[in-house]
């Protein structure tokens, strides 16, 4: 069996550093915001080249209280893609603002900027530049509209760990940018754990308060806030994996190039990297017009591979009564022909030559 994603054999790699970090945290009586926390958001800030770092329960949370760090909420509009995880719309609609989406790039997925100001009104308030599978969304593009409508930028870098924008590192060039640490990301905990970064002193000291109850050093709520904590155990498993995050990174590029290399005279459309991006490739994203016999034929033969996203939010039931009606052809198109093959940095070469001889074995009886 094959899976798409697959965590154990980086643990065997990284055990004993990460149970001997995780036995340090019981043994020392701090289960909660304490040295770990404050050391880890110390050490992604430097390795993502921002500045502050404030851990948070989740993914979903950084959205969220970035959101409410910038004052945004009902009555105001946020613009964001349909082509995302559930958390990015979910976050806003929670905050009490409404979401907007333009559609993407029908080559590399991503919002495509060009739309943008089509949808800025009064009620605008900030867009959310969603990552998606690896790579960045044309942040100069962006940073120029945002300028001149005096919007806020969050960036949604839960699939971004690593992937770079023109010599920066996403997450260091928004006003507050999202990260998640769920199992499956390129940086993933054996749990649930977020981070939001920004280079602003105000913000950062704010979002401290917002993930506590409003409270800054004493028992006393200056604000409403909220309980959302990066805990001491994950903190110390993830300064554990951040030390091997760069290695993580170049093996995933090294599987894409073989893909990649192995997959360009096929059906199979692979993926198109944006001239100012390095892809750090959270997931490698093929697309085929036949994508559910493909997917049939790899099950049977003990490949699993998924979808990331076979229904664009604009079109879920849960989502449609907060969101206008919305013609958003390349989205919809999409989500019809995509899916992803397995990838994580500990997948073999055999395994992937197996992907791609199934691939390539289904394509002719197709």
């Amino acid at each position: 069996m094959i899976n798409v994603w697959s965590y154990l054999e980086e643990y065997k790699v990284e055990k004993k550093s990460i149970d001997r970090a995780i036995n340090s945290v019981l043994r020392s009586g701090k289960l909660i915001l304490g040295p770990n926390v404050n050391a880890f958001e110390e050490e992604f800030s430097k390795w993502i080249g921002g500045k502050y770092s404030v851990g948070v329960a989740n993914g979903t949370d950084a959205i969220f209280l970035a959101l409410k760090a910038l004052d945004i909420g009902k009555g105001d509009e946020v613009i964001t893609v349909s082509n995302t995880a559930v958390p990015t719309v979910s976050a806003i609609t929670a905050s009490g603002a409404e979401p907007v989406f333009v559609d993407i790039n029908p080559d590399t997925y991503l919002m495509n900027t060009s739309l943008i100001e089509s949808k800025i009104n009064k009620k605008t308030k900030a867009v959310i530049a969603v990552h998606l599978y690896g790579q960045a969304v044309d942040m100069d593009a962006l940073k120029k509209i945002t300028k001149k409508h005096n919007l806020f930028i969050i960036e949604d870098c839960a699939q971004s760990h690593g992937a770079i924008y023109k010599n920066k590192i996403t997450g260091s060039i928004g006003d507050i940018s999202a990260f998640s640490f769920y199992p499956t990301k390129i940086l993933g905990t054996y749990g649930d754990g977020g981070l939001c970064m920004t280079n602003s002193t105000k913000l950062r000291e704010k979002l401290k308060r917002l993930r506590f109850y409003g409270m800054k050093k004493t028992y006393y709520s200056l604000e409403q806030g909220f309980n959302s904590r990066l805990d001491e155990i994950h903190a110390a498993i993830l300064r554990v994996k951040l030390k091997n995050l760069n290695i993580y990174i170049q093996k995933r590029q090294k599987i894409a190039k073989y893909y990649t290399e192995n997959l360009k005279d096929s059906s199979y459309v692979t993926p198109i990297v944006a001239k100012k991006n390095i892809h750090a490739f959270y997931v490698y994203v093929v697309r085929h017009l036949k994508r559910e016999k493909v997917m049939k034929a790899l099950s049977e033969n003990n490949i699993n591979v998924n979808i990331s996203y076979p229904y664009p939010i604009h079109s879920m039931s849960g989502m449609k009564n907060l969101a206008k009606k919305y013609d958003l052809p390349h989205t919809d198109k999409v989500a019809k022909e995509i899916f992803s093959l397995p990838m994580y940095p500990s997948l073999k070469r055999a395994q992937q030559s197996l992907v791609i001889k199934k691939l390539k074995e289904i394509e002719k009886k197709l």
